[in-house]
């Protein structure tokens, strides 16, 4: 089921910017039982978005509003709900400044059902060919321009492995293709900086909230893929996972789940 701007249909208009130049911002949502979880912290990522994007004129109260009722439509016990938001259509060439009305898109969607498996298997990373680009300007914004992540999956889907891990063109750890990377050495938790390049997820958020809960600071850091070699477990989210232990990547092994274990009741 798919509605713009409050209307249930699937068309859109040819001269939205989204089309052009991937102008525009989205978040995905898990749902539970037609609610959403997490909902203020998806609603606050669009407005960051939006924000960074110089995107204005967002009606926050019912893009609110239609979220709930597009969640609490779903039939089934869980889904997922993603919510588009563009420029609209305006401007002249890559000038915005016509436009004057953002575009609203909301989807639903079934959960995707391999998740359950890989919470008992582990996940299998293989290192991603396809390196980021550094854009401290983008960096942390879930934007629509995902070209990098479409090439990234593209190898991935040669590869045999579940997941990849994404490094930044100056060798540095950035994340998976949809998920953030967390690792564990003792008692100290890591997780890398996204201040160039990456996608500051949800569920990343969370994760990292929920561990300085339990004792741990987690740092984020600048850390060459060796780093990950020497470590005790890794992990990773998304806000649809939403958190996995990592069982390999390339060929190290990783046998503890102690701290994903700990946290996945409250993710």
């Amino acid at each position: 089921m798919i509605w713009i701007n409050g209307e249930q249909q699937q068309q859109i208009a040819v001269s939205d910017r989204a089309l052009h130049y991937g102008d525009g911002c989205f978040t995905t949502a898990r749902l539970q039982q037609g609610n959403i979880a997490l909902l203020e912290a998806h609603l606050q990522r669009l407005r960051e978005a939006t924000s960074a994007l110089r995107i204005n004129g967002v009606d926050w109260r019912i893009l609110k509003e239609e979220m709930q009722v597009a969640a609490a439509s779903w039939p089934q016990a869980e889904g997922v709900l993603k919510v588009i938001l563009t420029r609209g259509s305006g401007g002249r060439g890559y000038s915005a400044a016509d436009c004057r009305q953002p575009t609203r898109i909301i989807m639903l969607s079934a959960a995707p059902g391999h998740y359950a498996a890989l919470r008992e298997t582990g996940v299998r990373l293989a290192t991603s060919p396809i390196r980021l680009g550094i854009n401290p300007q983008l960096a942390g914004i879930k934007h629509l321009n995902r070209l990098e992540q479409v090439l990234i999956r593209t190898e991935l889907e040669q590869s045999g492995a579940d997941e990849a891990l994404v490094l930044d063109t100056e060798g540095k750890l950035v994340e998976c293709c949809a998920a953030n990377l967390f690792w564990r050495k003792e008692n100290q938790l890591f997780t890398p900086a996204l201040n160039g390049s990456g996608v500051n997820g949800i569920m990343r958020r969370h994760v990292i909230g929920l561990a300085r809960r339990h004792g741990y600071l987690c740092q984020e850091v600048r850390a060459l893929p060796e780093t990950l070699g020497d470590a005790d477990e890794v992990f990773i989210t998304n806000a649809l996972m939403p958190i996995l232990p990592v069982a390999s990547i390339d060929d190290w092994r990783y046998g503890s789940r102690a701290l994903c274990q700990l946290l996945a009741p409250d993710c």
